[in-house]
């Protein structure tokens, strides 16, 4: 399962800046690539990714067998949504970071539902991101939708622009 990780799981990792006892969410893990970066930098940390598609999910689970096998990973097929996050048996867990790559969920419609269940997930201190690398210059577009729809959530947000993607960082 090598091959090429893009600039923007790279960028968006970085921006993450994972510590070894960081508890994190990524919500669309897709094939797990952001969970293969991120799983060699916990020690006593965890990473649990969500995926709606079984694909997703089984390529995801083939590239991380490491991680799964040393306990530091955790994958389910689900949306993120409470009643999906309890049917995986996730539904009291709380995360750190909670960060989503490339999902259109938080720019394409309120998504108040979600970011109700991002508030109740996220530990003291924590910080949800939104990470895109949006094509034909509509960063600015989405980045003002996410930071629209962090703030009226009651999330403080702020914007970060690493090339060549868009971050938008929100705290409760």
């Amino acid at each position: 399962m090598a091959g090429a990780i893009p600039r923007r799981v790279t960028e968006a990792v970085a921006l993450l800046d994972v510590r070894p006892a960081d508890r994190l969410l990524e919500i669309g893990c897709g094939g797990g690539v952001a969970v293969q970066r991120i799983s060699p930098l916990l020690s006593t940390g965890t990473i649990t990714a969500i995926d709606r598609s079984p694909h997703a999910v089984a390529r995801a689970t083939a590239r991380n067998s490491d991680g799964i096998e040393a306990g530091r990973v955790t994958l389910a097929r689900a949306a993120f949504s409470a009643p999906a996050l309890a049917a995986a048996g996730l539904p009291d867990r709380r995360y750190d970071k909670i960060f989503a790559i490339d999902v259109n969920l938080f720019w394409t419609g309120p998504a108040t539902a979600e970011l109700a269940l991002a508030a109740d997930l996220l530990a003291p201190g924590g910080a949800l991101y939104a990470f895109y690398d949006p094509p034909g210059g509509r960063d600015e577009e989405i980045a003002a939708k996410v930071s629209a729809g962090f703030t009226a959530a009651g999330f403080t947000a702020g914007i970060v622009r690493p090339a060549p993607i868009v971050a938008v960082v929100g705290r409760p």
